[in-house]
């Protein structure tokens, strides 16, 4: 059967995701829903790069959007800095009987003993009353620290701890957003950004540690996180602008989750916007960068994942395979029950073949 789908957001992945979809035999793009005027009107295929036209056109209005009877929305729209707008969107779909696959706000990867009720409420008061999906996913949070580290820990006699790592060169990511506004790159190291406010990183990625947790059969009493930043030594040029000397260059963090005085989970991110910063910090197996799943057990796993593409680098890599991963799951979300799906619920997702 062909699946119904529409998408909302056409920024850094929601493009790909796009491609994906038209791509994909077992789905009919019936509509796009874009935030910018200078986008509306604009044919999908154009939106997504692609040289043939789909014959759907590009909208500003949700309204219009669901009068499309969707099957399930691919929402990829921008939420870290408009996380109650996010919601009351996500809530306004499931609402309306429409599944959702969607990349973020990424706590609803994994939303349980992390969201505070006036965020969670909201989402599952819809989906009741729409009897309707929301499954979050993507690399990360997602498959870097869901389902990868999870298949390790299958074979595993006892398990001490789960670690994921991000450790990325930024540089080339083109988001001044989320770069400067939300990360801190290229400001003041006495400044605090968004991303570094007391709490903000255990909402963001708790949701990983307390899945990990779950999934390992170990109930956490805590989650904790620390971080460090370093500066420039020096100016340079990134893809979203100028990073001063002196100004935040590089930044490592932790999300523990703690069971007692143990740390069981944790999700660390090592990000540079230069190679050669801090080498003292993790290192990647490729100079780019890399994910990486570290389980301390019986037996004890390493696993370095290294993404790459013929079409850029890897930070290009990685916003498809992010897209890809929720737009694989639209039939595995639409034949599921209504709720917040995780990935301890959701069956094994695998590419089709393409157009």
């Amino acid at each position: 059967m062909t699946l119904r789908v529409a998408l909302f957001g056409t920024g850094n992945v929601g493009r790909h995701a796009l491609a994906g979809i038209i791509a994909n035999p077992g789905l009919d793009l019936v509509g796009v829903r874009v935030s910018s005027d200078a986008k509306a009107g604009v044919d999908a295929a154009t939106l997504a790069g692609l040289p043939d036209p789909s014959g759907v056109a590009a909208t500003t209005d949700t309204a219009a959007l669901l009068a499309a009877e969707p099957d399930c929305v691919v929402y990829c729209a921008m939420t870290d800095n408009r996380l109650f707008e996010a919601v009351q969107e996500l809530a306004a779909i499931l609402r309306a009987g429409v599944d959702v696959v969607a990349c973020a706000p990424v706590f609803f990867q994994y939303p349980y003993g992390v969201l505070p009720d006036d965020l969670l409420r909201p989402i599952e008061e819809a989906a009741a009353a729409g009897g309707a999906t929301l499954w979050v996913n993507g690399i990360d949070p997602g498959f870097a620290n869901d389902l990868l580290p999870l298949a390790l820990t299958g074979t595993c006699l006892s398990v001490e701890q789960v670690r994921c790592l991000e450790i990325v060169d930024y540089a080339s990511y083109d988001n001044r957003a989320v770069m400067v506004d939300i990360m801190g790159f290229g400001r003041p190291l006495d400044e605090t950004p968004m991303l570094l406010q007391p709490g903000v990183l255990s909402l963001a990625w708790g949701s990983v540690v307390r899945q990990l947790a779950a999934g390992i059969g170990v109930e956490l009493d805590a989650v904790t996180e620390t971080y460090e930043r370093a500066p420039a030594p020096e100016p340079f040029d990134i893809a979203t602008g100028h990073i001063a000397a002196g100004s935040a260059a590089a930044l490592r963090f932790e999300v523990r989750g703690m069971a007692g005085d143990r740390v069981v989970t944790v999700l660390e991110h090592v990000t540079r916007l230069r190679r050669d910063l801090c080498p003292e910090w993790p290192q990647p197996t490729h100079p780019e960068g890399c994910y990486q799943v570290r389980i301390t057990g019986e037996p004890s796993y390493a696993l370095d994942l290294v993404a790459s593409s013929r079409n850029g680098d890897h930070n290009y890599a990685t916003l498809v395979g992010t897209a890809m991963r929720i737009v694989n799951a639209v039939p595995a979300v639409v034949a599921a029950g209504p709720g917040i799906l995780t990935a301890l619920d959701i069956p094994l997702i695998t590419a089709p073949a393409t157009r």
